[in-house]
């Protein structure tokens, strides 16, 4: 089984956020910029889960600028199979994301998508649900224990509610986005950090003109 996974490049969570000049967004020139922290929990389920023999192959997933390209070295540098990344130069936003997601989806046919349950630059929570209504796929949101049963093809996760927690079984192919008691992601190795300058794994890179026909 393969699990696909989206990473998102975003201000630093420990950089002090500064307006621009003429109000019109925040300032990310000479910003240091990292993986959006949802995402690197998603990412470190998903390679958890293969190490655990329940999956054969990571796919990262990043869409934005060419310097995406570096926030999807991290993902491989942690352990990731293989790296996609959609060009574009315009905004995103959550719908355009969930819209290439499926394009995506339909290519790799991935068994579970997993996904941050937010970015912390827009806080939006939008994508992953609109993704699986795009697929008409079962999904669990705000994950914080995801069980995975190869032979019966349905994963359990438990998921925070107002009220505690709440336990769904769902089918697979799935949708999940990760809540911050999932796990501890892990740090990249040096060693895998200068593999992954010297371009040791496939990064796939295509601009979204690619996928205009699932844009509309």
């Amino acid at each position: 089984m393969k699990i696909m996974v989206a990473i998102k490049r975003v201000v630093d969570y420990a950089v002090k956020i500064r307006v621009k000049s003429d109000k019109s967004g925040v300032e990310t020139q000479n910003v240091k910029m990292s993986m959006n922290p949802f995402c690197e929990i998603a990412l470190e389920e998903a390679l958890r889960i293969k190490e655990a023999g329940m999956a054969s192959e990571v796919v990262a997933v990043t869409m934005g600028l060419k310097q995406c390209v570096d926030t999807l070295r991290t993902g491989l540098a942690m352990g990731a199979d293989r790296g996609i990344h959609v060009e574009t130069s315009g905004p995103l936003y959550p719908l355009s994301v969930a819209k290439l997601l499926r394009a995506l989806v339909e290519v790799e046919k991935p068994g579970l998508l997993i996904l941050g349950k937010q970015a912390i630059d827009d806080d939006c929570n939008q994508t992953g649900q609109m993704v699986a209504g795009l697929l008409n796929w079962p999904q669990g949101t705000f994950a914080s224990k995801v069980v995975l049963d190869k032979e019966k093809q349905v994963v359990t996760v438990d998921r925070g509610v107002d009220g505690g927690l709440e336990t769904l079984c769902l089918d697979m192919p799935a949708v999940i986005t990760t809540d911050l008691r999932l796990n501890q992601p892990r740090y990249a190795t040096l060693p895998n950090i200068m593999s992954e300058i010297k371009g040791h794994k496939e990064i796939y890179s295509r601009g979204s003109e690619m996928w205009k026909s699932n844009l509309i």
